[in-house]
């Protein structure tokens, strides 16, 4: 609500000038509106939608059942390493280690080349202790885009380490 009230204004002689009308305006009604729609839109709004990468885990797999037996002509070894740096080699007979990075004229040129070349591709994803989290995220986004469809997370051997720091080298 608005209320105006009057205020006579003088010279220290007496003489009325003339009177001004000041006008006081009530916000309550105006900030409570402000707040119930602040409130409304907050509430039904979405923030910020999840990002959220499917995997599929198996099932807890008994002592006694045995593994699926994959061919070596088929593996892909993938080692995550440090410095965005990711070596990889073919096989487990006297591998060869190559080293790539997650450029798309690297990791996923690599993968999708390999996945026209070797029938049934399976990749050993090997990430390192000095990889870091992004470059998990980043190779199963790879293995996504390029669609490989049988891949496998495992814990990096001794060998594996020895084969990097060859690489180094």
């Amino acid at each position: 609500m608005a209320a105006i009230t009057q205020q006579s204004s003088g010279d220290h002689r007496g003489n009325v000038r003339s009177r001004k009308m000041s006008i006081h305006m009530d916000m309550t009604p105006m900030v409570d509106l402000a707040f119930l729609l602040l409130t409304f839109f907050m509430l039904t709004s979405k923030l910020q939608d999840p990002f959220i990468m499917e995997v599929t885990v198996p099932d807890k797999v008994k002592e006694t059942t045995p593994l699926p037996m994959v061919k070596a002509e088929r593996v892909i070894t993938l080692i995550l390493g440090e410095k965005n740096k990711v070596y990889w080699y073919h096989g487990v007979q006297d591998p060869k280690v190559h080293v790539t990075d997650f450029s798309p004229q690297g990791i996923r040129k690599l993968l999708l080349d390999k996945n026209s070349e070797i029938k049934d591709m399976y990749l050993l994803i090997k990430p390192s202790d000095k990889s870091r989290y992004q470059n998990l995220v980043d190779i199963l986004d790879e293995i996504a885009i390029t669609k490989a469809l049988r891949y496998s997370l495992v814990p990096i051997t001794p060998l594996d380490e020895a084969l990097v720091q060859e690489s180094n080298l």
